[in-house]
């Protein structure tokens, strides 16, 4: 830490022991976690739609990264990486499902995905 945030620290310490803080509004009440300030405005209606579904940003973040790793693979030319990417897919698979399924949601997506994969193969061929 450097001067600078050493002092503020200290100060904020200071003037929270002197009950600076004691009148702000909502002082001593619970944050609302369910808000969406951080949110911005072109993606508020999605982000409350799949939040009304039940999604949370974990599953949101894993989801991506799936989406990111697949298209890597596509892009891949070496095998053995694409191994490795593949093995590194099947785990998010796994995590992601497993998330689901605490929540008993029935997920099907390695049926879709085996489905998926041998569709491109054809296509591909």
């Amino acid at each position: 830490m450097d001067f600078s945030m050493i002092v503020s620290e200290q100060r904020i310490k200071k003037a929270y022991e002197d009950g600076e803080f004691s009148h702000l509004p909502g002082f001593g009440k619970p944050l609302n976690l369910d808000d969406d300030l951080g949110v911005p405005e072109e993606l508020k209606m999605a982000h409350r739609m799949m939040k009304n579904a039940g999604y949370t940003m974990d599953e949101m973040n894993v989801k991506k990264e799936m989406m990111r790793i697949e298209d890597m693979i596509r892009a891949c030319d070496d095998d053995e990486e694409k191994l490795e990417l593949q093995q590194s897919l099947n785990e998010k698979m796994l995590k992601y499902n497993s998330m689901l399924s605490k929540k008993r949601v029935n997920t099907n997506s390695s049926l879709f995905k085996n489905y998926e994969h041998k569709l491109e193969n054809k296509l591909l061929k």
